[in-house]
C-alpha cells in the first residue's frame, strides 16, 4: 500500500508498572522501524551518547532515524505533525504518558492532533503484576484506564504466583472483556503486534554508527530471551478477489472480534462509481480510518488482517468470511451502504 498514515500510539500505566522498560524494549527491537518518541521525562529513556546524532530544541535523533522528543500538551499536536511528516521518515510514533496522566484526555488530545499525516495507533496500558490489586483498591481510577485500553501488557508477571496472576487476569477481563492481554516479563511485548514492519530502505554500507538496536544486540544475546522476547499474539487473514460488503465492513471495523488489537488491509467495493480504487483501512480501538488510492496495476480484491492476543482465531475467520460473503435477507446490498464507509475517508489519494 502506497499511503503512509503514521501510527500514534499511547503508552500509560501507572507509576512504575514499565512504561519505560517497555519503550526501551521496542527501541532496542525496533527492526529497522524508525521510532518517534514523545515523553514527559526524557532523562528516564536509556540512551547512551555513542547513539545521539543530534540534540536541538528537545529533539533528539538516533543514528537509527529514531526521534525522542520532551512535549507538553499544547505542543502536542506540533510535535505530532513534525514527527509524521514525511521529511522525518518515522514509521510510528510513542507517546509514553506520565503515571498519573489521564489516558482518556490523552487519547482526545491525540485524536485531535492527528492529521491526514498521522492516525491513532491505540492506548497500550502497562500494569505491574506484583501491585495492580492494591494499586487498585488505593486508586478506583485505575480500573477505568483499563477498561479504556485497547491492548492490556500484564508486566512482572515472573514475579508473582499463578494464584496471583490469575486475579490479575480476572479483574482485567472484567474491566476490559474485550481488549487482548499480554502476560509479560520485562515489558518485552513484541513491536510487529503495535506497528507494522519496516519499509526497505536503501542499505548504507559505508562508515556508520551502530543502530539502536544493533548496538544492543551483543547485549541481549547474553540474556535468554526464549520465554519473553516475544510476547504471544495472533493474528488471520482474508485475500480473495471477492468484494467486501460495505455495510458489514464497517460493522466488522467498528466491532471487531474479541482480543483483536488492530485490523488493517485494502477492500473492494463493488458498488457503481467506487469500483475503479482500493479502500484502505485501518481499525484500533473501534476508531476507524479510510483512505482511497487507485487500483493502477493491481487486480481488483480484498484484503485484511486482524492482529491480536487472546484471539479466537476461528472466530475470526468466520468474520472476515461474512464481509465478502453475498448479500444475504438482512437486506445489508441496499444502495446507501456505502456511506457507512465513506463517512470515514479522511483523504483521497489518485
Amino acid at each position: 500500500m502506497r499511503e503512509r498514515h503514521i501510527p500514534v500510539v499511547v503508552l500509560a500505566g501507572f507509576l512504575g508498572a514499565g512504561k519505560t522498560t517497555l519503550l526501551n524494549h521496542v527501541l532496542s527491537n525496533a527492526g529497522g522501524r524508525r521510532i518517534g518518541v514523545l515523553v514527559n521525562d526524557f532523562g528516564s529513556i536509556n540512551v547512551d551518547a555513542l547513539l545521539v546524532s543530534g540534540v536541538a530544541g528537545g529533539t533528539v535523533t538516533l543514528e537509527n532515524g529514531c526521534m525522542c522528543c520532551t512535549t507538553d500538551a499544547d505542543g502536542l499536536g506540533d510535535a505530532i505533525g513534525a514527527l509524521s511528516a514525511p521529511s522525518a521518515g518515522l514509521d510510528a510514533i510513542l507517546i509514553e504518558a506520565s503515571g498519573i496522566a489521564e489516558p482518556s484526555a490523552l487519547i482526545r488530545l491525540v485524536l485531535a492532533a492527528c492529521g491526514l499525516t498521522a492516525s491513532y495507533g491505540g492506548l497500550v496500558y502497562v500494569l505491574d503484576a506484583v501491585a495492580l490489586m492494591r494499586t487498585v483498591a488505593d486508586f478506583p481510577s485505575v480500573r477505568d484506564h483499563i477498561g479504556i485500553a485497547d491492548l492490556v501488557v500484564c508486566n512482572k508477571a515472573d514475579l508473582v504466583d499463578e494464584s496471583t496472576l490469575d486475579q490479575v487476569r480476572g479483574l482485567v477481563a472484567d474491566a476490559n472483556p474485550t481488549a487482548p492481554t499480554v502476560v509479560v516479563s520485562d515489558a518485552a511485548v513484541d513491536p510487529s503486534m503495535m506497528f507494522d514492519d519496516a519499509p526497505e530502505r536503501a542499505v548504507d554500507v559505508g562508515v556508520r554508527q551502530l543502530a539502536f538496536d544493533e548496538l544492543l544486540a551483543e547485549e541481549a544475546a547474553e540474556h535468554d530471551h526464549s520465554t519473553h522476547l516475544h510476547a504471544a499474539f495472533e493474528s488471520t487473514s482474508i485475500q480473495t478477489p471477492e468484494a467486501a460488503d460495505p455495510r458489514r465492513l464497517a460493522r466488522f471495523l467498528e466491532r471487531p472480534p474479541v482480543g483483536t488489537y488492530r485490523i488493517k488491509g485494502q477492500v473492494f467495493l463493488d458498488v457503481e462509481g467506487h469500483r475503479d480504487h482500493a479502500y484502505v483501512v485501518h481499525a484500533v480501538g473501534g476508531i476507524v480510518r479510510v483512505t482511497t488510492q487507485a487500483w493502477a496495476d493491481q487486480t481488483p480484491g480484498t484484503s485484511l488482517v486482524v492482529i491480536g492476543a487472546g484471539l479466537d482465531v476461528a472466530a475470526a475467520d468466520d468474520a472476515l468470511a461474512q464481509v465478502v460473503a453475498p448479500p444475504g435477507v438482512e437486506g445489508v446490498d441496499d444502495e446507501y451502504g456505502i456511506l457507512h464507509i465513506t463517512r470515514y475517508i479522511v483523504d483521497e489519494q489518485d
